[in-house]
């Protein structure tokens, strides 16, 4: 809507707001002076068009005589001087704005994500890796004793760094003892050069001249090198003994610690990196039943014999006597279409659990799951066909990690030739479907429908026959 209106003013073009409203005024001019009498044009347009909407009106409807002009903003291409060249400039210049703000919005999405969100987690029992985020605090010295006396376990148990130290250690401090001992040896004897034994005296051991040569023998006795140069004579009983000994420890050393190392490598942890859990567990409808799924995949061909698989839902709940505990667990049944035991593990499977009225998920609901405190851990149990060891893979879900009203995208396709075909790509991918809103509602409409296709007797209903007569006369 415009109004026009007379006001008197002593400046020649003002734009201002007054009021929210776009306020023109212009002024005319007649015989070299200007007329005090200007004629205001009101239009209630918003800040975002103006320019719009000053292009737009015309002067009549602004209220103008025929002598105003009003200048008009012309664009790049009708100033003067413009150019082709300028153009493509500022149409590149558009560009690598635009692709700028981009990238530092996706910098800053990631940035809110990864390290301010990191804060945000909640804390985990077992990481999505399986590894178990706890630790031992105040254990006295004798039950620290008790690693050591089952030192195979602890060997294996270390961290490969360590192990390497140990396996490094073991050698060659041996080696510098027993390279020790015979020096040790050859000086009580006083086969050294320096004590300047005869030519015809036969020495414990030939060729010993020192530490270092002492060092060398002992290397070469315990890892049976034999170079022959130097060597034991029968002219010391303690010699030969020591002989004895270092060859019968040396055995020893090397059969531990190459067969920690063996088993080390062959242990079948390193065969659960294979076996994938999907990143999210999502909650649908399932054969007409309310469920939470989970996907897994085994990424070798060969198979785990005996698969087992179950969870754990951990929280902390108090007790009517008023007991807190904390990670308390509750058993959570996993099933495929043929059960929980003996899966044919060839293909990705999906995993479930009904939520029914004995599932600890049954009061949960859409809008209150991410507002709940637990932690779902998934296991799986089974042993590796090439080697017969016993292995077990794990994972864990936080509630922003499950997704109700959504499935898994379907995976196993056949090609043409007859073979079946995992994309891998879509192992974790998931659509959004309905669901209901919790599984209290599910129920309670099946109970609703059930009820509908049943009948009920009235106890109070008397069925009594009357007879009828035929008033009508033929």
């Amino acid at each position: 809507m415009v109004t026009s209106i007379m006001v008197d003013l002593d400046q020649k073009h003002l734009l201002q707001n007054w009021g929210g409203r776009q306020v023109y005024r212009g002024s005319q001019m007649h015989n070299g002076s200007f007329n005090s009498s200007w004629r205001v044009g009101l239009c209630c347009v918003t800040a975002k068009n103006a320019n719009e909407a000053r292009r737009e009106q015309s002067s009549s409807q602004l209220g103008l005589t025929s002598d105003f002009q009003p200048m008009k903003r012309m664009s790049l291409e009708q100033r003067p001087g413009f150019s082709q060249k300028r153009g493509w400039v500022g149409t590149r210049y558009g560009q690598i704005r635009a692709l700028t703000e981009r990238m530092f919005k996706h910098l800053r999405r990631w940035f809110v994500t990864h390290i301010f969100g990191r804060s945000r987690q909640r804390a985990r029992l077992v990481s999505k890796e399986g590894r178990c985020n706890i630790e031992f605090g105040n254990v006295d010295a004798q039950s620290r004793f008790i690693f050591f006396v089952d030192i195979w376990t602890t060997v294996l148990d270390l961290k490969w760094r360590y192990k390497m130290t140990v396996f490094i250690t073991a050698f060659l401090g041996s080696w510098f003892l027993f390279g020790l001992l015979w020096y040790v040896v050859a000086y009580v004897h006083k086969d050294l050069p320096e004590f300047y034994p005869p030519d015809n005296r036969t020495p414990c051991v030939e060729n010993i001249n020192g530490m270092t040569s002492a060092f060398l023998f002992s290397l070469e006795t315990q890892v049976t090198i034999g170079y022959g140069f130097r060597f034991v004579t029968e002219q010391c009983a303690t010699a030969i003994f020591l002989l004895i000994f270092q060859s019968i420890l040396g055995v020893i050393i090397n059969s531990f610690m190459c067969g920690a190392i063996l088993a080390k490598i062959s242990r079948p942890k390193k065969r659960a990196k294979t076996i994938t859990f999907s990143k999210n567990a999502v909650i649908s409808k399932r054969g007409g039943k309310l469920c939470l799924l989970i996907r897994v995949a085994n990424l070798r061909k060969s198979l785990l014999i005996g698969s087992h698989i179950y969870g754990k839902l951990l929280k902390t709940t108090i007790t009517p006597e008023g007991e807190t505990i904390i990670l308390d667990q509750t058993n959570i049944n996993f099933v495929v279409d043929a059960g929980n035991e003996n899966l044919f593990f060839i293909s990705p499977l999906t995993i479930y659990h009904i939520i029914d009225h004995n599932s600890p998920f049954f009061h949960m609901a859409a809008e209150t799951l991410s507002q709940q405190d637990f932690e779902l851990v998934v296991f799986l149990d089974g042993t590796v066909e090439s080697t017969s060891a016993t292995c077990q893979v794990r994972t864990s879900y936080v509630p922003e990690e499950v997704l109700w009203g959504y499935r898994f995208v379907p995976i196993v396709s056949k090609t043409k030739e007859g073979k079946y075909r995992v994309d891998f790509h879509n192992f974790g991918k998931t659509v959004e479907v309905e669901t209901p809103h919790c599984a209290m509602c599910l129920y309670n409409e099946k109970d609703a429908r059930a009820r509908m296709k049943r009948g009920y007797d009235n106890p109070n209903f008397v069925l009594s026959e009357v007879d009828e007569t035929d008033d009508t006369q033929m």
